[in-house]
Formats: structure tokens, C-alpha cells, sequence
């Protein structure tokens, strides 16, 4: 799910974004609504959140923009307001918007908004669940199990654990690990790559073992029929 967050403010910006990407989400920030709007000529989100104070173009200038437009008036919208602003809450929701967050507000609770304003627009694209017998993946609460047992897995091998699940059979190269689970900009090494393998096998026990290594390549996942 792509979510674009538009804040002049980098700082909250940036924190929008790492903690959406890092909920598996696929996140974007914006600083104005100018980019914002050249960014919708090529591409669509499946949820903006909106801050109302924005140099130019303000925030609800740009909602009513949204919902005007055929293109974009069925994504949701949710509101970053100011605290004590009363009128502009309801006034955002007069226009359309599907939620508002009072600033200053904590990032899990954006992270639970933004689930909840999905779940009521998209109810059918929200609960995603991988699953190999009874090894499951939720991927939006961000948990494993296996026989109902919640393992505990890090960040990284949770990522990896989703995108073998999501692409079972594919042989992934470990820069192409690396670069999509640390991202182009990270700074390591790919050996990273097999020591997060390494721990993520010995968690998932026995399903440890569809996890194999591809020789010259990288690594697998084989589903067994």
C-alpha cells in the first residue's frame, strides 16, 4: 500500500515515512503541495495524509482539490491538524476528509489511523495473509506463527521472510536481497544478507528448510506441493 505524506516540517516529514516503510508500507514525503501535485500527474496513492499548515497551497485547498478530481476523490485523506484548531477538524471532514491526527501525535497511533482508514475504504485489500502450512505471516498486524505460536523475527527478517513468501520458488540474488530489504542508500556489506538468513532459518525450525541456497546465486524459497 502506497502512502504520501505531505509536511513542510522534514522532521516530522522524514519520521512519517521511516515509521510508515517500516510497517510495510511503501511511503513518500512531500514538502509542498506543488511536488505533490506533479507527483499525481504520473503516479496514485492509496492514502494521503495531509497537513493542513503548507507554504502556498494549504492543506485544505489541496483536499478540496482531491475530492473535486475524478482521479484522486476516492482516496482517503487523513488530516494533520494543529492542536486546539477545532474548525479545521470539522471543516476537513466537511470536505471529504476520512480522519484527522492532532499535532503533536505519536506515530503508532498515525500507523493505527492509517490501517483503520484502510480497512474501511479498501476492506478487501487489508487483510493480507501469507501462509505455508501452518507457518502464517500476517502482514498487517506484523506477526508469525507457526502452529499458533507467535515467533519473534526482526525487522529485516520479517521483510525477508515476506518477500520469499510473496514470490515462492523465485531465486533472489543477495544484492537483490540487500538492496531491496536494506535499501540502495544503506551502507554494508551483502554477508549481511547471509547472517539475517542464517538467524531466519534457525527461528522458522523445520520451515527453516524451504529457505535454500541457490549456489552462485543467492537464495530460494521452495514450497514443497
Amino acid at each position: 500500500m502506497k502512502i504520501w505524506c505531505v509536511e513542510d516540517d522534514a522532521s516530522i516529514r522524514d519520521i512519517e515515512v521511516y515509521t510508515l516503510n517500516s510497517t510495510d508500507f511503501e511511503a513518500k514525503g512531500f514538502s509542498d503541495a506543488c511536488v505533490f501535485r506533479d507527483a499525481l500527474s504520473s503516479s496514485k496513492p492509496d492514502l494521503i495524509i495531509l497537513d493542513i499548515m503548507l507554504p502556498g497551497e494549504d492543506g485544505v485547498e489541496l483536499l478540496k482539490f482531491l475530492k473535486s478530481n475524478p482521479d484522486t476523490c476516492r482516496i482517503p485523506v487523513i488530516m494533520a491538524t494543529a492542536k486546539g484548531m477545532e474548525y479545521d477538524k470539522v471543516q476537513s471532514l466537511d470536505l471529504g476528509a476520512d480522519d484527522y491526527l492532532v499535532k503533536p501525535f505519536g506515530m503508532m497511533e498515525m500507523v493505527s489511523r492509517v490501517k483503520a482508514v484502510l480497512r474501511r475504504c479498501n476492506p478487501t485489500e487489508v487483510d493480507r495473509i501469507l501462509k505455508v502450512g501452518s507457518l502464517v505471516v500476517n502482514l498487517d498486524e506484523h506477526t508469525v506463527t507457526i502452529d499458533n505460536e507467535r515467533i519473534q523475527l526482526t525487522l529485516k527478517e520479517f521483510e525477508i521472510l515476506r518477500l520469499f513468501l510473496s514470490r515462492p520458488g523465485i531465486a533472489f540474488t543477495r544484492d537483490q536481497l540487500f538492496s531491496d530489504i536494506w535499501g540502495a542508500d544503506y551502507v554494508g556489506e551483502t554477508r549481511t544478507v547471509d547472517m539475517h538468513i542464517r538467524t531466519l532459518r534457525v527461528k522458522l525450525r523445520d520451515y527453516g528448510k524451504m529457505i535454500e541456497t541457490v549456489r552462485g546465486i543467492g537464495y530460494r524459497l521452495e514450497v514443497q506441493a
